[in-house]
């Protein structure tokens, strides 16, 4: 029996997670995406009395949703321990313990990029979605924090002589699409939304993460403190290569949404290969050409 590798130190992510509360949280990228996914639900006419906002790290997706009068109930699930964005129920995301087909929607915002099986998790979400069931989520994927992974690789090499993982690695936009199909979702749709936000410097950008508990949550992370050396020539590296000309540094967060449905006999599918029965050609007023034969000049 295969086993699932272990990417993600879990157990630190949760640590992570409670610092950033302890500090000054940095909320700015949660908010966008919490608002982005309301809008998004909003578009969708249905009704959802049973919903399960999934590992999101803050309440911003429970309140926003929670404003639609399509949605009822709004549970909230994960490991975000207590405080103010205390879950109702503490469970991992990767072991959801809900009955099969109990979930009207399945929404989750900036949690999932997170998880060791992403693809077993999305077979869990579609198991406890009712028929006709929705999937919404965002995740970072793509290329999130690119500037700053090659900053790290470059400073690394150049004096420790060798890199290590810092940054994590993200799920690409055709791969979530594939994974959607994988588990067995209906019409899946994929796109990513790329946010670019500026800061006076890379040591801003790596203050802000650690106030939204995403800094170095891999597994194989090296287990020593960043030599001073390191930490200096990656901020140099980042502002020779990353600077606009007012001075201020890029940073890239792509957002991968993921959505589908549960099968349902309402849904539409779609026409079997030779079904149609209006020609291309008689559509776009063009002559069909017999395989083999050139257009005429």
């Amino acid at each position: 029996m295969a086993t699932t590798p272990v990417i993600f130190d879990r157990p630190l992510l949760r640590a992570h997670a409670r610092r950033a509360r302890a500090l000054t949280p940095a909320t700015f990228l949660i908010d966008r995406v919490a608002d982005d996914l309301a809008d998004r639900l909003g578009a969708v006419l249905r009704q959802f009395p049973l919903a399960l906002d999934l590992g999101t790290p803050t309440a911003a997706v429970r309140s926003r949703i929670g404003r639609n009068e399509a949605v009822g109930r709004v549970i909230r699930a994960g490991v975000q321990g207590g405080g103010a964005d205390a879950d109702d129920v503490v469970a991992d995301e990767e072991a959801l313990p809900f009955r099969d087909a109990s979930l009207d929607l399945v929404v989750s915002a900036l949690a999932l990029q997170a998880v060791n099986d992403l693809p077993g998790t999305l077979v869990q979400i579609r198991r406890v979605l009712k028929p006709d069931g929705l999937f919404l989520a965002a995740m970072l994927g793509g290329d999130t924090l690119t500037e700053l992974r090659e900053s790290f690789f470059v400073a690394e090499a150049t004096t420790e002589g060798g890199v290590s993982p810092r940054v994590a690695p993200f799920v690409a936009v055709r791969e979530a699409g594939a994974l959607l199909q994988r588990a067995g979702f209906a019409l899946p749709v994929v796109d990513v939304d790329r946010i670019t936000v500026r800061y006076a410097s890379a040591v801003d950008l790596m203050y802000d993460l650690r106030r939204m508990g995403a800094t170095n949550p891999l597994a194989e992370r090296r287990r020593v403190p960043l030599r001073r050396e390191t930490f200096l020539r990656t901020t140099q590296v980042y502002a020779e290569r990353f600077a606009d000309a007012d001075g201020r540094v890029r940073a890239t967060f792509d957002i991968v949404w993921l959505s589908g449905w549960a099968p349902h006999e309402s849904q539409q599918t779609p026409l079997a290969p030779g079904s149609a029965k209006t020609r291309l050609a008689d559509a776009l007023g063009t002559r069909e050409l017999p395989t083999g034969e050139k257009p005429g000049r």
